[in-house]
């Protein structure tokens, strides 16, 4: 049993109260360890997602209780990929917020970061129900001790906002949990798969019920309409870095629908038959057309970004809604464009803000540091976009071959290539507006005092539009890596007998075939 897999959850558990502690009046000591930590979790991430690479399911049996009765984190594939992702997010968040000074304009930033990683961490690694139910609260308090950091009160409104619509989810999810265990009594996901499939027509109702308001937890998650409504003002009126933070959170919805939904309740149950095509993919086709719209409506930057997120978690659960290796192979490569090409949008936005003063559309003086920040949000465009030839593209291309031959394949080419195109128009709009009829603009005497973002901020957004360079260049090796994830997550054999074996030979890990 390797220790290794816990390293991600516990290393920002003991950072963050060490700051807290230890550091809590010397920003460069909490930078230190901070930045510190992230690397050490990009290091630990990459040596999981080696090992996994090859088939193998690693697991943790916390106190050495065995499943189901002990808490379990397994890594496996799509576990590690996540959790390298998520630090390599991070890192250049972290890098952002420090040279621009957010994380001085407040209390605890540093602290609740690292608690905010250690709940995404845990997310991604459990392998039990309840303790993702944990890491989501611990998800959630963290984050609205970010999204309020710095203060205001257009921001602590939107906090409000985002922890209603999460304490509903978080209702609804206890629920969920109450149902299944009732009608199963287990919590753990390997456990669960082999129960559930056990469950005689006749004794279904619960079950049901259960599968249902888990999807609908997930849906709020991932903000995927209409259960949406908390995402545009919330993600806008966040701090920039924690926004660009945030790119990953709905992701965290996207990922528990992919694990239970191909393990615990996969497309061919018939406990759940219907579940996928009758509503999830309906509303992943409606929340990416009104994402888009969002986009071409924006009369704000922010709020433009956001609406570009909810476009492409659309765009991620229509491929996922098809419950297909090709389908899930697909949404896994756009997972990655999207996290990154959010990310790297969220904090041109504050490039744009400290150059200009505002992020209103219209046309202003020209910013300090125009021409670079004007070619970077033309890259960060371009990607979220879709358009040739950054990864974007590609992933469109996944997704409309991974929908060819479906029964709504139609809708899903319509759908997706007419929102291509509001949001080409939309981004077009807002960078003409921002940077080219900035030059036709006198300047006036009350006009902002521009200031010219640090170095350090520019270095962190260019470190995440290189990564979408490199996940465009690599872009097969990466769709063949997410098409062998996919084949490991509809055969979860492998993954059910390493969790479920009480042999007493969970010492040497496990591979798939």
């Amino acid at each position: 049993m390797s220790h290794w897999i816990i390293v991600p959850v516990v290393l920002p558990a003991l950072l963050a109260p060490f700051i807290v502690l230890a550091a809590r009046y010397h920003i460069g000591i909490q930078r230190a360890f901070s930045l510190g930590g992230v690397l050490a979790l990009i290091a630990c991430a990459a040596g999981l997602a080696l090992q996994a690479s090859d088939g193998t399911i690693m697991l943790y049996q916390l106190g050495d209780w065995a499943a189901p009765f002990g808490i379990v984190l397994v890594g496996d594939r799509l576990s590690t990929l996540m959790v390298l992702l998520t630090a390599v997010l991070a890192l250049f968040v972290l890098l952002y917020a420090i040279g621009s000074g957010w994380d001085d304009r407040g209390r605890h930033f540093h602290a609740l970061l690292q608690f905010q990683l250690m709940g995404i961490m845990g997310a991604f690694l459990t392998g039990d129900l309840f303790n993702l139910f944990v890491f989501f609260e611990v998800l959630l308090i963290a984050s609205y001790g970010l999204m309020i950091h710095a203060g205001g009160n257009a921001r602590l409104r939107a906090g409000v906002q985002y922890v209603l619509f999460n304490l509903i989810g978080s209702t609804l999810f206890l629920f969920a949990l109450g149902s299944i265990y009732a009608e199963t009594g287990t919590l753990n996901m390997a456990d669960l798969a082999v129960r559930v499939a056990m469950i005689t027509p006749d004794e279904t109702v619960g079950i049901r019920v259960a599968a249902v308001l888990l999807l609908l937890v997930f849906a709020i998650k991932a903000a995927i309409v209409p259960l949406h409504f908390w995402l545009p003002s919330s993600y806008a009126e966040a701090p920039a870095p924690v926004a660009a933070l945030f790119a990953i959170m709905t992701k965290v919805g996207a990922y528990a629908i992919i694990r239970v939904y191909t393990m615990i309740f996969p497309p061919d149950l018939e406990v759940t038959a219907g579940l996928h095509d009758l509503w999830l993919q309906p509303a992943a086709l409606i929340s990416l057309a009104i994402g888009m719209v969002g986009v071409l409506a924006a009369r704000r930057l922010d709020r433009l970004v956001a609406f570009s997120v909810i476009g492409s978690m659309g765009m991620v659960m229509v491929t996922i809604s098809l419950f297909t290796p090709t389908g899930i192979a697909a949404a896994l490569y756009y997972i990655v464009h999207s996290t990154l090409a959010g990310a790297a949008l969220f904090l041109i936005s504050d490039l744009v803000r400290s150059g200009r003063g505002d992020l209103e559309l219209t046309p202003q003086t020209a910013m300090a540091g125009t021409a670079l920040t004007a070619a970077l949000f033309f890259v960060g465009a371009i990607a979220m976009a879709g358009l040739p030839p950054l990864s974007g593209f590609l992933g469109k291309l996944l997704v409309l071959d991974a929908a060819f031959g479906t029964d709504l394949m139609v809708w899903i080419w319509v759908i997706v290539l007419a929102s291509s195109l509001i949001s080409i128009v939309g981004f077009a709009r807002a960078g003409s507006v921002l940077f080219w009829k900035a030059h036709s603009v006198e300047p006036s005497d009350e006009a902002f005092e521009a200031q010219r973002p640090a170095a350090l901020s520019y270095v962190a957004v260019g470190g995440l539009i290189s990564l979408l360079a490199a996940h465009t260049i690599f872009a097969g090796p990466m769709h063949g890596y997410t098409t062998t994830i996919a084949d490991q997550l509809f055969a979860p054999e492998p993954y059910i007998s390493t969790v479920l074996d009480t042999s007493g030979k969970l010492s040497k890990p496990q591979k798939d075939d």
